[in-house]
Formats: structure tokens, C-alpha cells, sequence
């Protein structure tokens, strides 16, 4: 028999290294049973994000319940991309309980929720909710925001001045649209910093929006999942940045592969890229590198100066131990130097 009831879809939005994958694999990890399928969509075209959640070992994680998009933006390929991949996964023999979609970093969530709006799969999928996370530590840093107050004063001295940020104005969508907010990173903020950051948050929320601080990503799942917002009726309380554009794309932002060789330690790359990331006008860096000598490779994640890494998996028999970094960045940068920076 053919359940008549809408598929619930949580959307997880979230600027650049804010921790979304993070968040989605503690999900997993906390299904209590409940089938789940995960789409994810990366910037750039390799799924650095989705090899991520497809080795992380959880026994309900299989690699048919992750679906990844990497033929760009989400909010972009709605129709060719997007669409088609959760009619495949409504119309398996046992569909998913419930849908977690991983937006890109820098995705506009409105456009993929107007997207349940379609006719094709309108009557059998719902918005549950929209939930950005937040990279807390790198707001307290002001990293998204250009000063308002300094910039106002410089427009009131010179009418031609332009210092639209198209960070912010990305930043600034995904909470505008956000039915929960995750505070991600608490623990690198002190407690001033949090109540700043919660506070300037609230400010930019639409409608009243409960704001979670957390930890490494550790959200209970009966937060995230069952909100009930039905977010693709309510697109009224959601204003944008984007809403008279007929399409957004991404000229502001550029990204490329990198490949890299072994290293002799984590640390030698982590130096290279700290120093690539301080010279260049790089936003992310991501990816996968073989260590000389171990039998685990080395899962790492950059945003601006905090780079992070771990062992995640052992190579597996046969595998090709190729070491590849996704690099984000404002258009323009360069990249041959980048390149040279972290590969040598």
C-alpha cells in the first residue's frame, strides 16, 4: 500500500566550513532506526563531503542512501540535478522516512525551497525545516561582515562607493530563510563572543527563530528533525538578497583541485596550506592526502586560519592513494600560486 503522506526533507544550509557535514553525520549516527537518505551537493566537482558521510562506518549509512550532486550549485540545477535525484529516492521500494539535504556552502536555500512547489513532487515531499549552521568563531572574527557603521560613514563622504559583500549577502539569505539556527563551534568562542554573536544573529532572523549552540555539531536529532514548517508554504517569511534576481550564480566565487603529493607529516601540510590560505584570498580548503609511510589517509579541512585534520579511513586494497584538495576562494585568486604554495 502507497502512503499518502508527505516525505519530510530537512534542508541543512550553512556558509563554508560552518560544520554541516559534521551535523549531518552525527544524524546518522543518531537515527534511532529511522531510515534516512541523505542528498549532498558539493561546489566544485569533487565530493569531498559525500566521500566523507559514505566512509563514516555507520551501519544504517550505506552508500544508496547517499546521493551526491556535484554538477554545481543546488539552487542552480533544481530541474536537471536536484529534482530527479529525490524522485529517485521517493520512488525506490523502500523510500527514506525522511530526506536530509546538504546544501553547497554557498547555496541560496529559497530557491531549492521553492523547488518543492513543483508539480513533479509537490503532493509528496515537505519542507520539515530549514536549519543553518553557523561557523560561530568565524562570525565572532568578522569574517562575513563588512562594518556597517564604518561603511555608512564612507558612503555619506563619497555617494560612488559600492562595498556590497557577497559573503554577507550569502551568510545573510541562509539565516533569513532558517526555521532553526545552529551556533556551531561554541567552544571556541568565550562566553562575550557568544552572546555577541547570538545577538547580531537575531538581529538578521526575519521571524522568531530559536538560535542552538553546540559543539563539534552535536545536536540532539529531535531538535533538527520534526520542526513541521512546511517551509514551501511559508516562502512570504523568508525575504532575500536574490528575490528579484531571476538567477543567482556564483562569479564571486571560484574553485579548483589541487593534487598534492605524500608528505612526510600532517603538519608539513597544514603549514602550506596556512600559509597559502594567509597570501591568498582563500575561503576553503578541503580534501583527502596520503602521509608517507601510514595506512590511513588524512582527511583535511581548512576555513581561513583554522585547519583541521584527521585519520579518517585506511586506504583500501587497490585504491589509488591520490591525495586531492578542493580550494575555495573569491574570484580572482591565483591559482598556480596557491597550487605551488601547497604542492610544492
Amino acid at each position: 500500500m502507497t502512503s499518502l503522506a508527505k516525505v519530510p526533507c530537512t534542508i541543512i544550509t550553512g556558509f563554508l566550513g560552518a560544520g554541516k557535514t559534521t551535523l549531518v553525520r552525527h544524524v546518522l549516527e543518531n537515527a534511532g532506526g529511522r531510515r534516512l537518505a541523505v542528498i549532498v551537493n558539493e561546489f566544485g566537482d569533487v565530493g569531498i563531503d559525500g566521500d566523507i558521510l559514505k566512509s563514516c562506518g555507520i551501519e544504517s549509512c550505506t552508500e544508496d542512501s547517499i546521493v551526491e550532486l556535484s554538477n554545481g550549485c543546488i539552487c542552480c540545477t533544481v530541474a536537471d540535478d536536484f529534482v530527479p535525484a529525490l524522485k529517485s529516492l521517493l520512488d525506490r521500494a523502500n523510500p527514506p522516512e525522511h530526506i536530509v539535504i546538504e546544501t553547497s556552502g554557498l547555496a541560496l536555500p529559497k530557491p531549492l525551497v521553492k523547488a518543492f512547489n513543483w508539480p513533479e513532487i509537490a503532493s509528496r515531499v515537505t519542507v520539515d525545516g530549514v536549519v543553518a549552521v553557523v561557523d560561530g568563531a568565524a562570525v565572532a572574527a568578522g569574517r562575513f561582515a563588512d562594518d556597517p557603521e564604518a561603511i555608512a560613514r564612507q558612503r555619506a563622504e563619497d555617494d560612488s562607493l559600492d562595498h556590497d559583500n557577497p559573503l554577507e549577502e550569502v551568510y545573510e539569505d541562509q539565516l533569513l530563510c532558517a526555521d532553526l539556527v545552529v551556533l556551531n563551534k561554541a567552544d571556541l568562542m568565550s562566553a562575550a563572543e557568544l552572546t555577541s554573536v547570538t545577538g547580531e544573529i537575531g538581529k538578521t532572523l526575519s521571524k522568531a527563530v530559536k538560535v542552538v549552540q553546540v559543539q563539534n555539531g552535536k545536536v540532539s536529532v529531535s531538535v533538527l528533525l520534526g520542526l513541521g514548517a512546511a517551509a514551501e508554504a511559508d516562502l512570504e517569511s523568508r525575504p532575500s538578497h536574490h528575490d528579484l534576481e531571476g538567477e543567482h550564480d556564483h562569479e564571486d566565487f571560484d574553485t579548483f583541485v589541487v593534487d598534492v603529493p605524500s608528505f612526510a607529516s600532517p603538519q608539513e601540510l597544514v603549514d602550506r596550506i596556512a600559509k597559502a590560505t594567509g597570501e591568498h584570498d582563500i575561503l576553503r580548503v578541503k580534501g583527502f592526502v596520503e602521509i608517507a609511510g601510514k595506512p590511513m589517509r588524512l582527511l583535511v579541512q581548512g576555513v581561513g586560519a583554522r585547519i583541521q585534520h584527521q585519520f579518517d579511513r585506511a586506504w583500501r586494497s587497490g585504491e589509488q592513494r591520490r591525495g586531492r584538495l578542493v580550494v575555495i576562494g573569491e574570484k580572482g585568486f591565483d591559482r598556480e600560486a596557491i597550487r605551488v604554495a601547497i604542492a610544492g
